[in-house]
């Protein structure tokens, strides 16, 4: 890709973030750390003022207008994200804090309360900690089994060995929609759709894939779905779990308190309908109310269009990665066209630890991560203990790409030349 080409839709956002126009140690700041957190337009940044300035106020409880705008923004949210991920009810949206939550959620009211001892979860040796702790909490509590899909020689999704592992014993299948290391888009849909013939529950990860693609829950056929708001340039604090509507009516609340009860005696309750019977206390309003104008901002743009674009910058970064011979890169390559697989680049650079990678091209404004990501089973499974990673969203350029390739060469030049000496 050519810089004119780049000028298509970066040049066409990137005023709106405002966080991208500063100078960090004397350097333009280019930020490839979209993995862990999106940067924020300035019409969400808008959003979460004027809720404070115009409408604060809880939701809900109140018949006041403050109350009411509130509520009816709050709301309002729910309806952008429900549709933003073509789920066929707007009460199929719970608010969490963030994913983390929401596959808690599920794991403790629906697997606390379904799963018994033999019972079998297939997982994979990619996820993410938060989709591998809570069912290992469910497992040691309820004697059911963990089972995990490892990679294929190309470092993706072992389809092939998923259907081996596969019985009358599945119960649960959680699988991340795309790694936030390897990068790769797993097969999701196949893997519903054999999930489905066992006659067992589908949970998507989709934190890597819903800020990036085109989704559409019904279309995929899974049981749940959990995103964080942060990823898709949404507030932290604000998360969502899409599941069934009758899987959801049929599991028991998560959390007790205010906001989730029909009524209440002092020997027992009854439960708000769906999606308030999760939605335990005070929600985070004004977090969710901005996080229905990323929404907004995302679908202005066309989740199609941002998808095509990270498709040329994958390209174009991995075309340039690959002039660097000291460079090792984790996952699969991507196809010429830079489909198949994340706009995220991992890697590690022989002699040089991956956090003084890291520190050396922050000196050049350049914002990259380092560590094991929250994936500390892939890199034992890899055999390295920490990786650097770059991940781009559709605010990033092929010039940032130019930027970070120079400072990646004098960053392994300079520790040749100290290790020379």
């Amino acid at each position: 890709m050519t810089l004119a080409q780049d000028l298509t839709l970066a040049a066409k956002v990137r005023t709106d973030f405002p966080i991208l126009h500063q100078a960090v140690n004397g350097h333009p700041l280019v930020y490839f750390d979209n993995a862990a957190t999106s940067q924020k337009p300035q019409a969400v940044l808008d959003a979460l003022r004027h809720y404070y300035e115009q409408d604060n106020a809880n939701v809900h409880r109140g018949v006041h207008t403050l109350s009411a705008r509130a509520t009816d923004a709050y709301e309002g949210a729910r309806d952008k994200v429900a549709a933003f991920v073509n789920a066929a009810s707007r009460d199929e949206i719970v608010f969490t804090r963030n994913a983390s939550e929401a596959i808690n959620l599920v794991a403790y009211a629906w697997g606390m309360n379904t799963l018994q001892a033999g019972d079998e979860i297939i997982l994979s040796v990619m996820e993410h900690h938060s989709n591998l702790v809570p069912w290992q909490f469910v497992a040691q509590r309820t004697g059911a089994v963990l089972k995990y899909v490892t990679l294929t020689d190309t470092q993706e999704f072992d389809l092939d060995q998923f259907k081996t592992l596969l019985s009358d014993k599945t119960k649960l299948v959680a699988v991340n929609h795309v790694s936030n290391t390897l990068g790769c888009i797993n097969p999701v849909q196949e893997v519903v759709a054999l999930a489905d013939r066992v006659g067992a529950k589908v949970l998507i990860d989709a934190c890597q894939s819903v800020p990036h693609m085109p989704l559409d829950v019904q279309a995929l056929g899974c049981d749940w779905l959990v995103a964080s708001g942060h990823k898709m340039c949404g507030p932290t604090g604000a998360g969502f779990l899409y599941g069934k509507l009758e899987i959801l009516q049929a599991m028991p609340p998560f959390l007790g308190g205010g906001e989730m009860i029909a009524d209440v005696f002092l020997d027992h309750s009854t439960y708000a309908e769906l999606p308030h019977k999760f939605e335990a206390g005070t929600p985070a309003i004004a977090e969710a109310i901005t996080l229905g104008a990323a929404v907004d901002y995302l679908t202005a743009i066309g989740m199609d269009k941002i998808a095509a674009y990270e498709h040329e910058l994958t390209a174009y970064l991995y075309s340039q990665l690959d002039t660097i011979p000291e460079v090792k890169l984790y996952g699969p390559r991507p196809n010429p066209d830079g489909s198949g697989r994340a706009a995220i680049a991992t890697f590690t650079v022989d002699g040089v630890h991956a956090q003084d990678l890291s520190t050396l091209l922050d000196q050049s404004g350049v914002a990259i991560r380092s560590g094991h990501h929250c994936t500390q089973p892939l890199h034992r499974y890899l055999g390295v203990s920490s990786t650097a990673r770059v991940s781009l969203y559709f605010y990033n350029t092929c010039e940032e790409i130019n930027t970070f390739i120079a400072a990646l060469k004098d960053t392994i030049a300079f520790f040749a030349s100290v290790f020379d000496d």
